[in-house]
């Protein structure tokens, strides 16, 4: 454990791995999602996760960093920490209007029962305000990453962060968001949208 904190033990460097759970990222755009890490900071964060052995980097299709095989193993941990964190106290300092659908579908996946989609073979994008991400589900395995997907999505889904969060927490049902107008078909079948929160029902 103490020479696991050696490379983890420090907050930006959790953050930099919750960042690159969701998919390769370029210097800018991590330093857009947190930008008070500050270059000089981010880059000894990298170099020190790289020197580790936890994350990589690539030059295809564009520069960017990734997490490597051993980085990709902190996957089931970083997601029962973030989990663990909701039943903290609320921090008043935290500005409500910072959550990031991504993370959220970033912790729905990484906690969804794999019975749900065992033997399933479905790619969901979704649409949150400026945000756009997209949820492979393969086999009983569900992952989130950022931006849209490269392949053509069996659904697409577009609402805004009240919506999503509602959806996300079983508030209401998929059915419900479309007859009210909530959320919105892009592309895709109503009957594949109404799948999707089934398959990543979060299990607290």
């Amino acid at each position: 454990m103490a020479r696991a904190l050696d490379i983890l033990g420090e907050r930006w460097t959790l953050l930099l791995i919750r960042e690159l759970l969701l998919g390769p990222k370029r210097f800018k755009d991590l330093l857009t999602v947190l930008p008070a890490m500050g270059t000089n900071r981010l880059s000894t964060r990298l170099a020190l996760l790289v020197e580790g052995g936890v994350v990589q980097s690539t030059s295809q299709p564009a520069p960017a960093y990734e997490l490597t095989g051993f980085g990709e193993q902190l996957r089931k941990p970083m997601i029962a920490l973030g989990l663990w964190g909701l039943h903290l106290p609320e921090d008043v300092r935290v500005d409500p209007a910072t959550a990031r659908a991504e993370l959220i579908a970033l912790c729905l996946a990484g906690s969804s029962n794999p019975a749900a989609s065992t033997g399933l073979q479905a790619l969901y994008e979704f649409h949150v305000g400026a945000e756009v991400f997209h949820i492979q589900v393969s086999d009983g395995e569900a992952l989130a990453r950022s931006g849209p997907s490269a392949a053509p999505a069996d659904v697409t889904i577009q609402c805004d962060m009240e919506t999503f969060m509602a959806l996300a927490l079983r508030q209401i049902t998929p059915a419900s968001a479309l007859r009210e107008g909530r959320a919105t078909l892009l592309q895709g079948q109503r009957k594949t949208f109404l799948q999707v929160f089934k398959v990543l029902e979060y299990r607290p």
